[in-house]
């Protein structure tokens, strides 16, 4: 669909919020595949001038999920299989990290943090809402994330994690939130008995999941 025709109010936004709005736009379908990004009406729709909107779409296509080739237009990128499935693999294997050197340290509010997050997250698939159910497995994920504090790990799935989005999106759409629902109890089940491994192998699992069941095998 067309860039939004109306102006968000100007927020002084800084090239990590602008990016953070276009990369959710493109996530949620606002921005499709395919569609030309023009930095002008860009900037227009958020409020801020064209060098933060230029700075963040490098840093969209960066992740995949903007393709800019000089001398040619800025787009969205089309779901890419190969792409997506690279991603998986490397964000299911940062879960993975988090969770083994989350696990010995988790607090039991942490483990609480995981209960309502996965309630949350049932209560949006039934509900029918996608974007809340994306936000509370967000929420559940980021516990560990958090209590493992590891740098290394936040960084590289903020650069990737928004190129599974739009898989997951199709996912949490359909019946196989269900089954997500059942992995994120048995990662309690393990992270509440602070099995580290047992915990690890469901967290990459889940994400592994995504891979198998939502990313097209076809590569590009």
């Amino acid at each position: 669909m067309p860039v939004p025709a109306t102006a968000l109010p100007p927020r002084g936004l800084l090239r990590d919020e602008v990016r953070t709005r276009l990369r959710d736009a493109i996530v949620d379908g606002t921005l499709a595949p395919g569609e030309q990004l023009r930095d002008l009406e860009l900037s227009t729709w958020l409020g801020v001038s064209r060098t933060p909107v230029r700075e963040a779409l490098l840093d969209l296509a960066r992740s995949g999920l903007v393709l800019a080739q000089p001398g040619r237009s800025t787009i969205v990128a089309p779901i890419d299989g190969r792409a997506a499935r690279d991603a998986a693999a490397v964000v299911a294997a940062m879960h993975r990290i988090a969770v083994v050197e989350a696990t010995p340290l988790f607090t039991d509010d942490d483990i609480q943090r995981m209960r309502d997050a996965n309630d949350a997250f049932v209560a949006a698939h039934a509900a029918g809402d996608t974007a809340a159910a994306l936000r509370a497995d967000h929420d559940f994920h980021a516990v560990a994330v958090d209590r493992a504090d590891n740098e290394a790990v936040r960084t590289v799935l903020a650069l990737y994690g928004p190129v599974l989005e739009r898989a997951e999106r199709l996912r949490f759409s359909s019946d196989d939130a269900d089954a997500s629902a059942v992995r994120h109890t048995e990662l309690i089940r393990h992270c509440a008995a602070r099995d580290a491994q047992a915990a690890a192998a469901v967290a990459e699992g889940l994400w592994l999941d995504l891979l198998a069941d939502t990313i097209p095998q076809e590569t590009a």
